[in-house]
């Protein structure tokens, strides 16, 4: 899938097929959606102590992507998360 493929308006039955390849590809990374939400929930912490971002546009999901190898694809950890300020090079303290 490309980066184009991402800004075609899709029927339903596209939609579908995508969230059914997602399902697939997350389980068998074998990854469940406490540990996704484990996940999440981890990267919000870590870049929250350097920007201010929009936890209810977070979207992570786990694709597959080409591997460097040339022996086909693997699994893939992608972030779509909207900023809403950068912190002044400092920190936010926990």
């Amino acid at each position: 899938m490309g980066l184009m493929d991402f800004f075609k308006k899709k029927n339903s039955g596209e939609v579908a097929k995508d969230r059914i390849k997602l399902l697939l590809i997350s389980d068998r990374a074998n990854c469940s959606p406490d540990i996704m939400e484990n996940i999440k929930a981890d990267i919000i912490k870590v870049i929250s102590k350097y920007m201010e971002i929009d936890t209810d546009g977070l979207d992570i999901q786990i694709t597959q992507t080409e591997s460097d190898t040339s022996n086909g694809t693997v699994p893939a950890l992608c972030a779509n998360i909207p900023i809403r300020e950068l912190r002044n090079g400092t920190p936010k303290k926990e």
